[in-house]
């Protein structure tokens, strides 16, 4: 009996957490890259970029309904040093709701001098960014990772998630290094990872 009921609620919680997105994607259809939250499995592929001991925060890009929030505090990252910026006020609500103690920050990631607010001089041992790149002018792209570049130590990776076929941000080997850092099947619809670095 009690199995049971742990099974609804699991389910119960799914679904609100697809219909919160899904609603949030209507609404804001540039804001939202994808038609489902992140798998699990690829939420914990790009947690995994984090260094644990590096005793630097991680700043998160558009955790929408807390799928990679939930993998990074799973990593070991303890909730006051995780800073996430998510766009959508109903999305910052239930994050805020469900993820106490982490510094979620309601505003726009193009922006991050002022969005960061009190942050916007921190530095950042890595980013993990959910943003919907392939919506935005590739000049903004740019200019978005070279602000999360200048964030984050040299060598120490900006991991973006994408449903193209190739890199999001265009190569500049001048100004930074693009990898191809996995393809996760078990996402919907099947995710590109990439990592972008200095150095």
């Amino acid at each position: 009996m009690r199995l049971r009921v742990k099974v609804k609620e699991h389910f119960g919680k799914r679904f609100d957490e697809e219909i919160r997105f899904f609603r949030g994607m209507m609404q804001g259809p540039k804001t939202v890259g994808s038609i489902v939250p992140t798998s699990s499995i690829t939420a914990r592929r790009m947690a995994s970029v984090i260094d644990m001991h590096s005793g630097l925060p991680v700043l998160e890009l558009g955790p929408g309904t807390g799928a990679i929030t939930k993998a990074i505090l799973g990593r070991g990252v303890k909730p006051d040093n995780l800073v996430a910026i998510e766009y959508s006020t109903d999305f910052h609500q239930h994050l805020l709701r469900t993820y106490p103690g982490v510094h979620f920050i309601n505003g726009d990631a193009f922006d991050l001098k002022t969005t960061l607010g009190a942050f916007s001089d921190q530095t950042f041992d890595c980013v993990i960014s959910c943003i919907p790149l392939l919506n935005f002018p590739m000049a903004m792209r740019i200019a978005l990772l070279e602000s999360l570049l200048d964030r984050v130590p040299t060598g120490r990776p900006v991991v973006q998630i994408s449903y193209g076929a190739i890199s999001p941000i265009a190569a500049n080997p001048d100004r930074y290094h693009i990898q191809h850092f996995d393809f996760v099947m078990r996402n919907i619809p099947p995710a590109q990872l990439w990592i972008y670095k200095r150095g």
